[in-house]
């Protein structure tokens, strides 16, 4: 596709305090071409070494309470020698220009937070204490990638892991302050399951920080998820839950990950064909370009929207299903069994293919879209926000993606659309419930509404930059703002109680008096 003049890319239009070319890095020697390819190839090829090891996890630890924690430490350090030296030739030069000093950004946040296991008392300020610190330690990383490499340019760089480790820490921290902070009383069902009652040792701390099956490309799991892995009991715990016996069992059964770890192994060598072959034919930066606007009406601008935000997924397609698949491999993820019987591994999952792409609410589609995250994001903010919880969850997720405008572009767009879409749901789905047709049509309009509305919200986060986020709003007039501000002031929106969200307490009673009677 051709780009007339007007069309400009954040990477090389739109930088953020530019420094002076004195002030900035010299240019990777190997050349621009080369030096984006070994970019793209080494946390490509870390992750398939993570699928390796994580495949021999269970074959080479032999105790489970001490050998699992180190063996994914040293898997971690040999990550390290492998993108160092393996994968990518000339990868001192890479590394040395890419990260220098950086690389020691992920161990200095454990590090940093390592020292509050002897600091504050976990029932006073334990988890907000860790949650500023983290945070803010993560922002500074951020802004200091924007001052000091080209803004927009998005190589490979310290800041993944170390978003991945501060989801953990903050996890840990919440998690350890649920279980010695807080009353049973206090928790929600979710909060008192997951409570961790006792502080970690060291090195179980950095075996959940550091184990190589997320370090590259997460999932953030919770805590006690992953120390039921370590010692073993991971498995089953989730199978004792099912009455083996009625179903003609008379042993626990032994599933396999092998069949899960195929299925998605295949999914991320499609998800890699459709992005070497669709990502780059369909830019997103056509769609504000001077000459495809001028030319193109409005309705087909919003048809090519939606195609060339499709095509900007299979990349997350790729990394998250590789990820998940990684952790099956090592014996990670198992979370029960379903209703016909079959064993399910989506612990870890972090998106549901199927529920993104026939999504018929914002809710539904943001819940089916990085789901740890959103998990994350759930129990670390919405859960113990005493105001707001919508909008404080937002923006965190923004602060956590970093300081680019264009994440808070898309992040303060998507508050306005969620509560604009649970009212139009709250006031008008219950219209649509008494017949089968009218049921369909609700959910074909809904569908087509809620695709376009994401393709609308997330265009900023892959533009960036100010000028072309503006530039798109104005060639697409604003419509889903001002649809969104029209149904907020128009519909009557439904309070959403603090009761509501925190029902552990009356729960906790009635069960109370039911044991009584």
């Amino acid at each position: 596709m051709r780009h007339g003049r007007g069309a400009r890319t954040p990477a090389s239009h739109h930088r953020l305090h530019a420094a002076t070319p004195a002030e900035r890095p010299a240019r990777h020697p190997a050349g621009p071409d080369k030096f984006c390819s070994l970019s793209t190839i080494c946390p490509f090829g870390c992750l398939l070494v993570s699928y390796l090891l994580g495949s021999q996890s269970c074959q080479l630890c032999s105790s489970p309470c001490i050998c699992h924690p180190l063996w994914n430490i040293l898997c971690c350090l040999l990550l390290w020698v492998v993108f160092h030296s393996s994968f990518c030739p000339g990868a001192d030069e890479l590394w040395h220009y890419e990260f220098g000093e950086y690389s020691q950004h992920p161990q200095l946040a454990s590090d940093v937070r390592d020292a509050n296991w002897c600091g504050p008392d976990p029932s006073q300020a334990h988890e907000m204490y860790s949650f500023v610190v983290a945070m803010g330690y993560l922002t500074l990383c951020h802004i200091s990638r924007i001052y000091i490499f080209h803004y927009g340019i998005l190589t490979t760089d310290f800041s993944g892991p170390l978003m991945i480790i501060t989801q953990k820490i903050t996890t840990l921290a919440c998690q350890l302050h649920d279980g010695i902070g807080r009353q049973a009383e206090e928790l929600t069902a979710e909060q008192n399951r997951l409570a961790v009652k006792t502080r970690p040792s060291l090195l179980e701390y950095l075996s959940y920080l550091l184990n190589f099956m997320s370090i590259i490309a997460g999932p953030c799991s919770n805590y006690k998820d992953y120390i039921a892995f370590i010692e073993g009991r991971h498995v089953h715990m989730k199978l004792l839950e099912v009455n083996w016996k009625q179903k003609g069992y008379d042993r626990l059964p032994d599933p396999s990950p092998t069949g899960a770890v195929m299925y998605k192994l295949c999914i991320t060598l499609v998800s890699l064909v459709l992005f070497l072959t669709l990502t780059k034919n369909f830019p997103m930066a056509y769609i504000i370009d001077n000459e495809f606007l001028d030319k193109t009406p409005f309705l087909t601008r919003l048809g090519y929207l939606y195609v060339v935000t499709q095509s900007a997924k299979p990349k997350y397609y790729f990394a998250w299903t590789l990820a998940d698949a990684v952790n099956n491999a090592a014996g990670y993820g198992f979370s029960g069994v379903d209703e016909k019987g079959a064993f399910r591994w989506d612990l870890l999952s972090n998106l549901n293919i199927w529920n993104i792409e026939t999504a018929t609410s914002f809710k539904m589609y943001l819940e089916n879209w990085n789901i740890q995250t959103a998990a994350w994001l759930k129990r670390v903010c919405y859960d113990r926000a005493p105001w707001y919880p919508t909008a404080l969850t937002f923006i965190l997720s923004a602060l956590w993606h970093g300081i680019y405008p264009g994440y808070y572009f898309t992040f303060l767009t998507g508050i306005l659309i969620t509560l604009a879409a649970r009212a139009i749901r709250n006031t008008c789905r219950h219209y649509f419930l008494s017949s089968v047709p009218l049921k369909m049509a609700y959910d074909v309009a809904t569908w087509v509404v809620t695709q376009l509305a994401v393709c609308y919200t997330v265009a900023p986060f892959v533009m960036l930059a100010v000028e072309p986020t503006i530039k798109f709003y104005k060639s697409m007039y604003f419509h889903m703002h001002i649809l969104s501000i029209l149904v907020l002031l128009l519909l009557p929106i439904r309070p959403r109680t603090h009761s509501v969200r925190k029902p552990q307490n009356q729960a906790n009673q009635n069960s109370v008096k039911s044991k009584d009677k």
